[in-house]
């Protein structure tokens, strides 16, 4: 019998993240306490395609940033082949949720960054599927469907950042002070997952403070819903294994059961 998998939604943060010891330490040290997974499922901010899109095993990566140093672009991820899974993945999806598998799109920053950390053997196969909405209740339906990948050793993974408000950051360093709208929102969703409080967190745009800043595009906050409709329960409260921020920026992430 495999050991069910837990389900999680990860910081992602930049390309700078993988020389940062603090985030990077507690990223691997959080991979290290979890099973051995056989394959891993992950859910990025950064591809947002419907119907559902995913990806293609042996692609090159995506280097989908600006501005980094040179080496971050020469950086590869070479993970074993995830056919397998991808084919599973399809045919757990209902006819009113079609999937499209990509013939050439790799992983993007938001999958391989934090996995070169977590995984850095790069020795588990990776399928990296789209966000084919931002609807809370659609997302959490999709991690349901998916739920049952964990009892096959899937680690599934939602990654984004917890706040994201580029356009409104006046600092540009990793100890940069946190804005207002930062930190009100961060403690915001951190009660409401606490209390394992669904319905508050899917109500953000009414209910959450520092909006619309901490999230001007909802796409970093959104891969929560998998993880959480992949949960046991879907009011599991959790476990809350980072905190603090990273250029200003929340990045809280979730352990669930």
């Amino acid at each position: 019998m495999n050991e069910r998998m837990p389900a999680l939604y990860i910081g992602h943060g930049a390309p700078p993240l993988l020389d940062d010891p603090v985030w990077s330490g507690q990223l691997a040290a959080w991979a290290g306490d979890l099973p051995r997974p056989k394959a891993i499922l992950i859910v990025s901010a950064h591809w947002e395609s419907a119907p559902v899109s995913l990806s293609a095993s042996g692609a090159p990566l995506v280097y989908d940033f600006g501005g980094f140093a040179p080496k971050y672009y020469q950086m590869t991820y070479e993970t074993p082949d995830a056919s397998a899974l991808a084919q599973r993945v399809a045919a757990m999806m209902p006819s009113s949720e079609p999937v499209h598998q990509h013939s050439s799109r790799g992983l993007d920053h938001g999958a391989w960054v934090p996995l070169k950390i977590m995984f850095p053997e790069a020795d588990v196969p990776v399928l990296q599927m789209s966000l084919p909405t931002d609807d809370p209740q659609r997302l959490m339906k999709l991690g349901e469907r998916l739920r049952p990948l964990r009892d096959e050793g899937v680690l599934i993974i939602g990654s984004g950042f917890l706040t994201h408000g580029l356009p409104f950051l006046t600092e540009w360093r990793i100890d940069a002070a946190v804005p207002g709208w930062s930190r009100d929102f961060d403690l915001w969703a951190a009660d409401a997952l606490t209390r394992g409080d669904v319905d508050t967190l899917s109500d953000y745009k009414a209910k959450a403070p520092g909006m619309p800043y901490a999230h001007p595009t909802v796409e970093h906050y959104t891969p929560l819903f998998v993880t959480l409709g992949a949960a046991t329960t879907a009011d599991d409260p959790g476990i809350q294994v980072i905190d603090g921020y990273w250029m200003g920026l929340s990045k809280r992430s979730l352990q669930v059961a």
